[in-house]
């Protein structure tokens, strides 16, 4: 079951996400099962109990490790956290972590906390609102209190700043995000975007995302005996029936049959 409040504030259960974008920050824990969570540099697991918040402005992936799993997502979009600063003047230190994904140190009021979100469900499986707003300031009070320095994290309302865009789009390729989200990430406008990227890869984002993605898949099947079903999704693909049309597209045959021509002589 899937439980959402408006402003999408409160998640119950959400699986792969579409769109592997952070825009807002966002604290996660882990009910049942293990999630793994890719950042672009590293794989995190984290297990039944485990807790933490997610950057914004982070480009992130989640997938269940295993099938039976929940997990909670609590996002903090920008009003919000503004009204809290003013109504709960906090002060500000240093957070020296730059990772996308910052795990918790554990707290009982964190657990208790999840426990209590099931008496404010109601009978179409959500959460009003109004109630949603007071259970998202609760979270934070206890987040704060257990590890202040996160107000360094969570009260930076400052946008991306410019970054190696050669650097950047080498790490991040496999993420199913559009061009815009990877000019904004970057710290260019879109059109500022394209023409750096021209200039350093001589060829549009798409034809580039594509092709880089394709030369990986290859890879993976012919060296890594990876079969189709296993890694479009890691590397941007939507369905399988796609990945396999534009691989065959790439290379004159369906991944399918690569990997099969490679067990033959394996």
């Amino acid at each position: 079951m899937s439980i959402a409040v408006k402003k999408s504030s409160v998640h119950v259960n959400v699986g792969v996400l579409k769109e592997q974008f952070a825009s807002e920050h966002a604290f996660f824990f882990i009910i049942k099962g293990a999630t793994k969570c890719f950042d672009g540099n590293k794989t995190h697991i984290f297990k039944s109990g485990d807790f933490g918040i997610i950057r914004k402005n982070r480009l992130a992936k989640y997938t269940k490790e295993k099938e039976d799993n929940e997990k909670v997502f609590i996002f903090f979009d920008e009003d919000f956290l503004k009204k809290f600063q003013r109504q709960h003047p906090t002060e500000i230190s240093e957070f020296h972590s730059n990772e996308t994904f910052i795990p918790l140190r554990k707290n009982i009021l964190v657990p208790n906390f999840i426990d209590s979100l099931i008496l404010y469900y109601n009978s179409s499986g959500e959460i009003n609102k109004v109630f949603a707003d007071v259970k998202r300031e609760e979270l934070l009070l206890i987040l704060l209190q257990n590890q202040p320095e996160l107000a360094a994290v969570l009260f930076d309302y400052g946008m991306p700043q410019k970054v190696d865009l050669e650097e950047f789009m080498n790490r991040n390729y496999k993420f199913n995000v559009s061009v815009d989200r990877f000019a904004y990430l970057t710290g260019r406008s879109l059109s500022a975007f394209k023409r750096d990227f021209k200039q350093i890869f001589n060829d549009t984002p798409n034809r580039w995302l594509i092709r880089r993605r394709l030369q990986e898949a290859y890879f993976l099947i012919e060296k890594a005996s990876k079969r189709p079903t296993e890694i479009y999704l890691d590397l941007g693909f939507e369905t399988l029936s796609h990945f396999s049309f534009t691989f065959k597209k790439q290379y004159g045959h369906t991944p399918t049959k690569l990997a099969e021509s490679h067990r033959n002589v394996s």
